[in-house]
């Protein structure tokens, strides 16, 4: 006798890049489990671009507005535009829901699972019950209000204590929250390569017997890693650029007393981490929980550039004892030398985290799915 096929629709957008990556790793994880699940991929900016929201109010979509923004590292004040930014969505609240409402007649899904924040809102009463509604946090914890979860009868997956106790804060019961290890990966960072390291950093034209740093600030790369390529001039980094290649171009040229190796975009992520021995980047979700799940601790800044949804990954690290957290990258040169220092003790405590998020989500939506 055939399996009944469920159809699990995943929302995501291309703000940052961790929603979509994170989505892409939950079907992956999903089809190599065979779950008789039909699952697709929906971007939430595509559904509602006849509105055009954000580009009626800016001239350009709020994926690239946040993407310009990381960039160009124009995040002072981000915390202040959030309110402006959830006006324009209860502005056009009314109009979103029968797009919205549109696509769930024409997909007729078992369960929707959104990955993204600010419009969980208009997600759920556009399902108008048609079938559980799953929100899953990319983030460490919410930024409230109106960022993550809202006051309304449906699931949530959280990945720390913290967003746990938030939601029971918004009274969600607890048969509504689910809790998870951490963050979604993507499966390959479970994957064990038994590399030479000596014999890869020698072909990256690296010294094999120096402490090794891996610079990355997301898909788009950031300016900042030219401040810190100088402050570490005597330090042995590889440094990832994403799809900045005038930025790459710029740290090719930059040189430095220790041996450097600029990549631009890769998606060979995991293999650059299996050769540095500590990470420095913005304190995103993604980029801490893989440099921790590949065993390396942090360096991470907090200051008022920090995007608000971020500034709790950061307290999550000091709480943790994973790496150190600066004001700002200045006092980056110090940083390293007190984290080399001590760096069999950062190893010992990153190594004690182990996160199977990516694993454990597909249980919990079997779950919602037979309730």
């Amino acid at each position: 006798m055939n399996k009944i096929v469920k159809r699990v629709q995943f929302l995501y957008f291309d703000a940052g890049g961790g929603h979509r990556a994170a989505a892409n790793a939950l079907k992956t994880v999903i089809e190599q489990q065979q779950r008789p699940w039909e699952v697709t991929l929906t971007n939430l900016q595509e559904l509602l671009r006849p509105l055009d929201i954000f580009r009626k109010v800016t001239g350009i979509d709020l994926q690239d507005i946040y993407n310009l923004m990381l960039a160009k590292g124009w995040t002072l004040g981000s915390a202040q535009l959030l309110p402006l930014m959830h006006g324009v969505i209860r502005l056009y609240h009314s109009a979103t829901l029968p797009l919205l409402k549109r696509h769930w007649i024409d997909t007729q899904p078992d369960l929707v699972v959104s990955l993204v924040p600010n419009f969980n809102r208009a997600l759920f009463e556009s399902l108008d019950n048609l079938c559980p509604f799953v929100t899953i946090l990319t983030d460490f914890a919410d930024y409230p209000p109106h960022f993550w979860m809202e006051r309304q009868p449906q699931f949530l997956v959280c990945g720390t204590p913290k967003a746990v106790e938030q939601a029971r804060k918004m009274d969600y019961s607890e048969d509504r929250i689910f809790r998870t290890s951490g963050m979604i990966l993507r499966p390959n960072f479970y994957d064990s390569m038994n590399l030479d390291r000596e014999a890869q950093k020698t072909r990256l034209g690296l010294d094999p017997s120096r402490p090794t740093g891996l610079v990355l600030f997301g898909g788009q790369g950031s300016k900042v890693m030219l401040e810190i390529a100088r402050r570490l001039d005597d330090v042995q980094l590889i440094m990832i650029c994403g799809k900045n290649a005038t930025l790459a171009d710029k740290l090719r040229a930059s040189g430095g007393s220790a041996p450097r190796f600029i990549e631009g975009f890769s998606s060979e992520i995991p293999y650059y981490m299996q050769l540095a021995d500590f990470f420095i980047g913005k304190p995103g979700p993604g980029s801490i929980s893989e440099a921790v799940a590949m065993k390396l601790p942090v360096i991470v800044e907090r200051n008022l550039w920090t995007l608000p949804q971020e500034r709790y990954n950061a307290d999550w690290v000091r709480e943790q004892k994973v790496g150190v957290v600066l004001p700002n990258f200045r006092g980056i040169a110090a940083a390293v030398a007190e984290l080399l220092r001590s760096l069999d003790q950062y190893r010992a405590r990153v190594a004690q985290i182990e996160n199977r998020a990516v694993f454990e989500i597909p249980d919990i939506l079997e779950r919602i799915l037979a309730a």
